[in-house]
């Protein structure tokens, strides 16, 4: 059977990741985190003094990192590698959060992520999640789901992620981060985060991830059972031109 493309874009800390990631298992289908990515450009930018406001040293940076997804057996877990290296853990402490959303920002930085990211999806049978999937990336996606969530909510589940991490960050730091990421994302020119117009919003802030998970794979059943009737599934497609 074809497959399809099913787009996960909202704010920080709503669950995106892990539902996609829950998502992509139960349908068989690839999952790849798009926020990952931008967090490994911003360690190497972080690692190599990478200029943000220097064409010729961001040209230069892409050109010499390589971001890839390799999937762990040993701990079932899927793993960003920068350059061939696991970051995985390291880009998800607190000051890569508080670098990621300006990095973000810089136009030759996302068309090379969003260009690498439409070659993964060229076959479809994927999940991404993220801020622009569903109006930049793919926006021929299927399923186009924008979620969202409270602000303290979300501040609260970020708390416990790095807690579990062994790095203990206070509440109201993680609060501005969140609210100062959801600006920058929100408002900037390249591809800012918006819900599409054909996306369906999911509010988490009340939600399990068990009850997340189920609430896109019922979606996506639907639309794949209304795409074959409609006689639209049974070839491979392009992405829609960036």
């Amino acid at each position: 059977m074809s497959k399809i493309i099913i787009a996960i874009d909202g704010y920080s800390s709503c669950g995106k990741s892990t539902t996609a990631k829950a998502v992509a298992a139960r349908m068989g289908y690839a999952y790849i985190d798009t926020g990952a990515m931008y967090r490994a450009v911003s360690l190497y930018f972080h690692q190599n003094s990478v200029s943000h406001t220097d064409p010729k040293a961001i040209a230069t940076a892409l050109e010499n990192l390589h971001v890839s997804f390799n999937f762990n057996e040993k701990t079932g877990r899927n793993e960003t590698c920068l350059n061939g290296l696991n970051v995985e853990d390291e880009i998800r402490k607190m000051y890569i959060s508080n670098m990621v959303s300006e990095v973000s920002t810089i136009v030759e930085v996302r068309r090379a992520m969003v260009a690498q990211q439409q070659r993964m999806g060229r076959k479809r049978g994927v999940v991404m999640d993220g801020r622009d999937i569903g109006t930049k990336v793919f926006p021929d996606a299927e399923v186009k789901v924008f979620m969202t969530a409270d602000t303290f909510i979300r501040a609260k589940r970020r708390q416990v992620e790095l807690l579990e991490k062994g790095e203990l960050v206070n509440l109201d730091d993680i609060v501005r981060n969140l609210e100062k990421r959801d600006h920058i994302d929100s408002t900037r020119s390249e591809s800012p985060l918006t819900q599409a117009a054909d996306a369906i919003l999911l509010d988490t802030s009340f939600m399990m991830i068990d009850e997340q998970v189920e609430w896109v794979v019922e979606l996506a059943d639907r639309h794949i059972a209304k795409l074959h009737r409609h006689g639209r599934l049974g070839r491979d497609r392009e992405p829609a031109a960036s």
